[in-house]
């Protein structure tokens, strides 16, 4: 399952010069720039790991240092979902510009709706994400996960 979310999630996944051009663009209209990642990439989870500070005043010729930072929290968690976020000051508050994944991991384990029948003919519906089966910074390697109290196999 291919998890859509920011502002080209429509699109295949950019290229390292198209993710350039996105932060020369942003970087030209004076957006503050971010990096976050996680391994849990839930719809509701909209506050992930900041990778460093966030880039106030960078100028359009300083834009390697976002595109530096992107790497490096790449090259730290090559199997979390990565996104890059312009926040606009213009309006006098932080608002989110522009944010797209610029790196995802090579395995999506996907989601699973969950339904709850209540009283009154109420239904309700919950999302699941397959990544929380297992341990944090296990979640998207496709290896062995380590055993548990439940694994049969290693019961007393």
């Amino acid at each position: 399952m291919r998890i859509t979310q920011g502002t080209f999630s429509f699109l295949p996944d950019f290229t390292d010069e198209q993710i350039a051009a996105q932060v020369h663009y942003a970087l030209d209209h004076g957006w503050a720039m971010s990096v976050e990642h996680t391994d849990d990439p839930h719809p509701r989870n909209s506050y992930w790991e900041m990778w460093g500070l966030p880039q106030f005043d960078v100028s359009p010729e300083e834009s390697d240092l976002v595109l530096r930072e992107i790497r490096a929290c790449r090259e730290a968690h090559p199997d979390h979902y990565v996104k890059l976020i312009a926040y606009d000051s213009s309006r006098g508050r932080q608002t989110t510009a522009l944010s797209f994944l610029v790196n995802r991991p090579s395995h999506e384990p996907g989601f699973r709706l969950n339904r709850t029948d209540a009283h009154d003919r109420v239904t309700r519906y919950q999302l699941h994400s397959y990544a929380t089966e297992k341990p944090e910074g296990l979640r998207y390697r496709n290896g062995a996960t380590p055993p548990t109290s439940l694994d049969p196999a290693t019961a007393a």
